[in-house]
């Protein structure tokens, strides 16, 4: 389980078909194989982990599904990714429950200044509409935000200074893709709503 509280931005190193190598700030001892750690928003399991520089090198193995259903196909040696380790019991929960689990990937259709801060605008698939609602909550390449407008299955959501600078979105543009992970409590709603029909 996570926040969608981005705690460092790692670096892909390595890659081989299924198995990546990610380097980051984490300190190697707090890193144990098996943990969890979200990457880009998508859950993945620490299979090597190696003291690199003043930091760390993650190894992961992704599944052929997972690679069909995130943007971790289209990371290349040198992609910036987002990263954050799984919550312990008694952590703070500063943005929302987070399961890593991505539902999909959304389109970047524009960025526009709003203030001093960005306002960016989506595109889902019209199957995840349904869960995305005004003032609601969204992981966005593992990023806990909120949602100001929805329309459609279009939705756009603010990012202040210190989220794109601190995270990978002060390098994000028109056209890019981020994988998206609504509310688990819109996606029970949901189904229950399914069944009651």
């Amino acid at each position: 389980m996570f926040t969608g509280i981005i705690t460092g931005v790692g670096r892909l190193i390595a890659r081989d078909g299924g198995q990546f190598q990610i380097a980051c700030d984490y300190e190697p001892t707090l890193v144990g194989l098996g943990a969890s750690v979200a990457c880009d928003g998508c859950c993945l399991t620490v299979t090597g982990c190696e003291e690199s520089g003043k930091g760390a090198c993650l190894s992961f193995d992704v599944s052929n599904e997972t690679l069909s259903k995130t943007t971790l196909s289209q990371w290349h040696v040198g992609s910036k990714i987002n990263l954050e380790r799984a919550l312990k019991a008694g952590d703070e929960l500063g943005g929302h429950l987070v399961t890593g689990h991505v539902d999909g990937v959304a389109r970047i259709i524009d960025v526009a200044p709003d203030g001093d801060s960005q306002r960016f605008q989506f595109e889902v698939e019209p199957n995840l509409a349904p869960f995305i609602a005004q003032k609601g909550s969204v992981a966005l390449d593992g990023t806990s935000l909120t949602v100001n407008t929805v329309a459609a299955n279009r939705f756009s959501v603010n990012l202040i200074p210190h989220t794109l600078t601190h995270t990978t979105w002060g390098r994000k543009k028109p056209e890019d893709p981020v994988n998206i992970e609504v509310d688990m409590f819109a996606r029970y709603v949901a189904r229950m709503m399914e069944f009651k029909r």
